[in-house]
């Protein structure tokens, strides 16, 4: 009990910053794709300790970063996870609602795939043959036109004469935003006739998805895009690496500019589509609401993101040994976030 109660110092500081009463339960919100490792953190955590488990909730990076940077008290996340970096309008947000002292824990990294059941074609694509397939507007004969293509085929003749059909996550999500920059922006400059506009017109043709059926958003719930992937072995779904891994058994992963979506390909930098994963902790809370520095110190052991850590066998790519040290040492220290 002892451990859950707080001091009186604690509560004066709950009052001073305008919160009624601190909870006695981590919560956490915010990526999808980081949930099941923050999700294994968490049990291991509540087995561990006295504490009570976090409760850990996917609300997409987006999101999550929105309902973090609402304030500080008890009706708003400690902790938010994130499948990109926050960005400096997200940081002025908080600021604003004064949640002024964030720390930055970067866990390791993760590959962005583009899968399909095994029961379908395996495909090996180009960025540029997926912005084609997935883009509202593309090139044709010099011009920019409503998409056209329905077929993988009508792209380019070695791809499956199949029909197009890509289950993706929500702009609210991080693997969205990292789909974007990583895919779809770094084919635009593929093209003429996109290099030649200008400002936000570029900026457009390179992040906006069709909305002609062939592009499914399927919310934040990677799972959900994986059981329907099961029942329709021609679709295809972008999620995080770590659902593929935990699915090799029925789905198989597509090259992407000729490299397959592996553990190895993503911890060399060899896979093009990779990113790095975060999560956010608002320090205002950490020595209000029991546990968080707890939580933090057990997410970022050994143990945990380390390179034979229980994170690793759940397709968490580790951060090189150097690199984590430093993460635990700022994340332990709740070194304050400056971008």
């Amino acid at each position: 009990m002892r451990k859950i109660l707080l001091s009186t110092a604690a509560l004066a500081a709950i009052a001073a910053a305008g919160e009624a009463q601190a909870r006695d339960q981590i919560r956490i919100v915010g990526s999808s794709t980081v949930f099941p490792f923050s999700t294994a953190v968490a049990e291991q955590f509540g087995n561990k300790t006295d504490f009570a488990t976090p409760v850990v909730e996917s609300t997409g990076s987006g999101g999550g970063l929105k309902l973090f940077c609402e304030g500080v008290g008890e009706n708003t996340p400690d902790i938010t996870n994130s499948s990109r970096r926050i960005k400096s309008s997200e940081v002025e947000l908080c600021a604003t609602n004064g949640v002024k002292d964030v720390t930055e824990v970067k866990v390791g990294f993760d590959g962005i795939v583009l899968a399909n059941s095994k029961e379908g074609p395996k495909l090996n694509v180009s960025r540029e043959q997926i912005f084609l397939a997935l883009a509202k507007q593309v090139p044709v004969d010099g011009q920019l036109v409503d998409n056209p293509y329905t077929n993988w085929h009508e792209i380019d003749a070695s791809l499956p004469d199949e029909k197009i059909e890509v289950l993706g996550p929500p702009p609210t999500s991080g693997t969205r935003d990292a789909f974007v920059e990583l895919v779809m922006e770094e084919a635009c400059e593929s093209f003429p006739e996109i290099e030649a506009l200008d400002g936000d017109a570029k900026d457009a043709a390179c992040a906006t998805m069709r909305e002609d059926g062939a592009f499914i958003e399927a919310g934040e719930n990677d799972n959900l895009i994986v059981n329907k992937l099961k029942e329709n072995p021609v679709a295809l779904g972008i999620f995080g690496f770590s659902f593929l891994d935990q699915n090799l058994d029925v789905m198989q992963g597509s090259q992407v500019d000729g490299v397959d979506p592996t553990f190895d390909a993503i911890a060399a930098g060899d896979y093009p589509v990779s990113r790095s994963l975060y999560f956010y902790v608002k320090n205002a809370h950490a020595d209000v609401v029991p546990g968080i520095r707890e939580y933090i110190a057990e997410f970022t052991s050994d143990a945990a993101f380390g390179d034979d850590g229980y994170l690793a066998d759940k397709g968490l790519i580790p951060l090189p040994e150097e690199d984590r040290e430093e993460v635990r040492s700022q994340a332990n220290n709740l070194q304050p976030l400056s971008l």
